[in-house]
């Protein structure tokens, strides 16, 4: 455990995050358009190079849609530097957002390899959508500078940052992300507890799940069940564009961990869409067809 002084919120200046997918791109990439210095770290030099594309893409995006971004992604990129080797991504890292497949075994092995890595002084935050940080706690070697800090996909435009800590997490260290989450533009949302699914996944799971029963059982194509939600509601799409949205890949892999009935759910998933290369948007076809992304 850390004996260090807590970081003050100011001080959290310099951040890594862990994952270069869709949303840790997009985590990245909010943080430098805010001022701070960004390691984005992934796995390999490959993924990597994936990854320096999707920046790419994801610039264009800030260009067209974030007016705080106009004319400045150039000097947003400059901030964000890239690696593959862990040691190095953390070596002097105030604070560290994990955004790891939502596989426990996968999280708790990452932050084993963090807790030796990183220095005393950093703080460690998961993105993790349904799993307590409870759960991975004792991996971090510094339960009381662990939390969770949960961003919604297009992080631009639906800008909440959902913090949750464990009983264990230093209320300073709480308070210090609160504020870092206002710094890089979201509007933080305080858990005064764990909640699997935090506020907005506690609304939000349940009703993709019901729309993915709906197709899988037969009873409506995903178009149609997508319309007459709208139409019914006044939304402005339905489960399965937002599923294509956030990736079919996250739902799948929350499905598969859950219950009988979810993992049902999760086979006729991978069978009949992620077996067939339809990821969703980033892949140019979900439950829709979408213009593909630029090489």
């Amino acid at each position: 455990m850390s004996t260090s002084t807590t970081p003050s919120s100011h001080a959290l200046q310099k951040v890594t995050v862990l994952g270069t997918g869709v949303l840790g791109s997009q985590i990245a990439f909010q943080t430098a358009l805010s001022g701070f210095d960004v390691t984005a770290y992934d796995i390999s030099d490959d993924v990597i190079a994936t990854a320096k594309t999707r920046f790419s893409e994801l610039a264009k995006v800030y260009e067209k849609e974030v007016p705080a971004a106009a004319g400045k992604t150039e000097e947003i990129l400059g901030r964000i530097t890239f690696s593959s080797v862990l040691a190095d991504a953390v070596a002097d890292a105030d604070l560290v957002i994990e955004a790891a497949p939502e596989v426990l075994d996968i999280k708790r092995k990452i932050y084993a390899e963090l807790a030796e890595a990183a220095p005393a002084k950093t703080i460690f935050a998961t993105n993790s959508s349904t799993l307590l940080p409870s759960d991975i706690k004792d991996a971090t070697g510094r339960p009381e500078k662990f939390l969770a800090l949960h961003f919604a996909n297009k992080i631009w435009q639906y800008n909440t940052a959902e913090v949750m800590g464990t009983t264990e997490t230093d209320p300073a260290v709480f308070d210090a992300v609160v504020e870092f989450a206002s710094q890089i533009g979201m509007v933080p949302i305080p858990l005064h507890k764990e909640k699997a699914g935090y506020v907005l996944n506690s609304l939000l799971v349940p009703w993709l799940n019901a729309g993915l029963g709906l197709a899988a059982g037969g009873y409506a194509e995903p178009e149609d069940i997508d319309n007459v939600w709208q139409i019914g509601t006044g939304a402005p799409f339905g489960p399965f564009r937002a599923i294509d949205i956030i990736g079919l890949n996250t739902p799948y892999n929350i499905l598969v961990h859950s219950t009988p009935e979810g993992q049902k759910l999760a086979a006729w998933l991978k069978e009949n869409y992620i077996d067939k290369g339809k990821l969703g948007v980033a892949s140019g076809e979900g439950f829709y067809v979408y213009d593909k992304p630029a090489d």
